[in-house]
């Protein structure tokens, strides 16, 4: 049966690389595995598969060599500073190339990212009730940290269905309510810098687009969306030195990419764009602006790991709000 899926691209999508416990103050939904495990994964994939480039992806879509019999590609989305950190070594290691897709205004801001600031301040908050008319959530806030997870995962997905506006709206209010602006900070949420990313690159690793401020594009005004693309690639090639040739869709979901931002992107000269659906490609030129990628979790053992690339298709999630994390 593996043999039907050897010639589809698996595409892996990881956020972060970290080591946590229960007095982790941020959403942990967005941590991909430990380094160990992310360790063990890397050593599988140059064991049993071949690891390719979205640069390698791009050339098989032009009509040049075709992709290796099964061809893996890492990605990361976001920009987290524990991808320099943990993940950078470990792939330098293992000799497994990755693509990085950054949100280029936290990069120059060093601003925490607003979704997981959210999380940070339900989870931290010092009150006894949450308040957010915006989403329709008035409850009794839990005591301990770990009680509040599932409150933070329900927020976080009834955010995702407000446009751009209203959610800008709920996380300035609770910003406000808690008195917590993102220009605190926190160390545990910090994008990486362009000194990292220029490092990163400079060892092979590629650097691909996500949005200026990370926010869903098909929900903006189609000038603001078009800011989001062009912003990020012009600040990317600025600072990098190239223009980006990929793409990663904000949040990535059916819902946070539409016709006009597939035309923005083909017009800004992107070769390639990545959802957040979960599944396996069969690279063609008609689809290289929507392949679909695997997320990877922390609750993810080796055994299961192995057998989402042995059969990715039999253990691909069904397409679903939550499985868009960021």
């Amino acid at each position: 049966m593996r043999g039907c899926f050897r010639r589809g691209l698996r595409v892996l999508a990881y956020h972060r690389v970290r080591d946590f416990d229960d007095g982790f103050a941020f959403d942990p939904g967005l941590v991909s595995a430990s380094p160990e495990a992310f360790r063990r994964q890397m050593i599988h994939l140059r064991e049993h598969f071949h690891p390719v480039t979205c640069r390698e992806v791009v050339a098989a879509l032009d009509g040049g060599p075709p992709l290796p019999r099964d061809a893996v590609l890492v990605t990361f989305d976001d920009g987290y500073d524990d991808n320099h950190a943990f993940a950078f070594p470990i792939l330098r290691e293992t000799g497994v190339p990755a693509t990085f897709f950054v949100a280029t205004g936290h990069i120059d801001s060093g601003l925490p990212y607003a979704y997981d600031w959210l999380a940070h301040l339900v989870l931290t908050a010092r009150t006894e009730r949450l308040r957010l008319p915006g989403l329709g959530i008035d409850v009794a806030l839990p005591g301990d940290l770990p009680a509040r997870r599932p409150l933070v995962a329900e927020l976080l997905d009834r955010l995702k269905y407000l446009d751009d506006a209203g959610q800008q709206a709920v996380l300035a209010q609770l910003e406000l309510d808690c008195r917590r602006p993102r220009a605190t900070g926190h160390a545990d949420c910090r994008p990486m810098t362009w000194d990292q990313l220029r490092e990163m690159r400079a060892a092979g690793m590629e650097i691909g687009a996500h949005g200026v401020h990370h926010r869903m594009l098909a929900k903006l005004p189609d000038d603001e969306m078009r800011a989001e693309v062009s912003g990020c690639h012009a600040r990317l090639a600025a600072e990098l030195g190239a223009p980006p040739i990929a793409i990663s869709y904000p949040v990535g979901g059916p819902d946070a990419y539409d016709a006009r931002v597939l035309d923005a992107v083909r017009q800004q000269g992107f070769r390639i764009g990545f959802t957040y659906i979960s599944g396996v490609s069969v690279p063609r030129a008609a689809a290289r602006y929507e392949l679909l990628r695997t997320g990877i979790e922390a609750n993810i053992d080796a055994a299961w790991f192995e057998g989402m690339l042995a059969l990715p298709e039999l253990f691909a999630h069904p397409s679903r709000l939550r499985a868009y994390p960021a």
